[in-house]
């Protein structure tokens, strides 16, 4: 099962194209990659693993449980363009300094004519939810190093609090991070 998880994880992460990434909308799996390349930057590789389970695909577990979490964001993000895409252009234009949904989050400036604003949708979605991701990365980092501190401070008290496994450390993230 653990073969297949890593197989499924490493192929989601080699078929982002870097054109994904950069423009447009982006996958719940071009998020989620960023998300991990960011957590293994900021804690390190010792933190990094102790996070997503101490073995050698830590970086696997850690994009398989992120591209969950990215596609819920995704479809939050969504919603709420949707939401906001159907609000009257004076309702919308108050709540934004007076520009309207394709003035505030750009419009096609190649196309002509009923589709000229045809991506703001697409750049609404894309800046709801990279900023949602980034949110929950940040989470993420502070609940580890907070992890990592409490790990200092008192071996004994982290294990009671967390248990003894290999997956203490794991727990003690999640718990922050569902918590805050």
């Amino acid at each position: 099962m653990k073969r297949y998880l890593t197989i499924g994880a490493a192929a989601v992460a080699l078929a982002i194209p870097a054109a994904a990434m950069a423009a447009g909308t982006p996958t719940a799996g071009s998020l989620a990659a960023q998300s991990c390349k960011t957590q293994q930057a900021a804690l390190g590789a010792a933190t990094f693993k102790s996070t997503y389970g101490g073995g050698a695909n830590a970086y696997g577990k850690c994009v398989s449980k992120a591209t969950h979490t990215a596609s819920t964001e995704l479809q939050s993000a969504s919603a709420a363009c949707k939401a906001e895409q159907a609000m009257s252009d004076t309702d919308f234009a108050t709540a934004h300094d007076g520009k309207t949904f394709n003035a505030t989050y750009g419009s096609n400036t190649q196309a002509k004519g009923k589709n000229a604003g045809a991506n703001a949708f697409g750049k609404c979605v894309s800046t709801k939810a990279k900023a949602s991701a980034q949110q929950q990365t940040k989470t993420t980092i502070a609940a580890a190093k907070t992890c990592k501190a409490e790990l200092a401070a008192s071996k004994t008290a982290f294990a009671t609090a967390y248990g003894s496994k290999a997956n203490a450390f794991g727990k003690c993230v999640s718990k922050k991070t569902t918590s805050a």
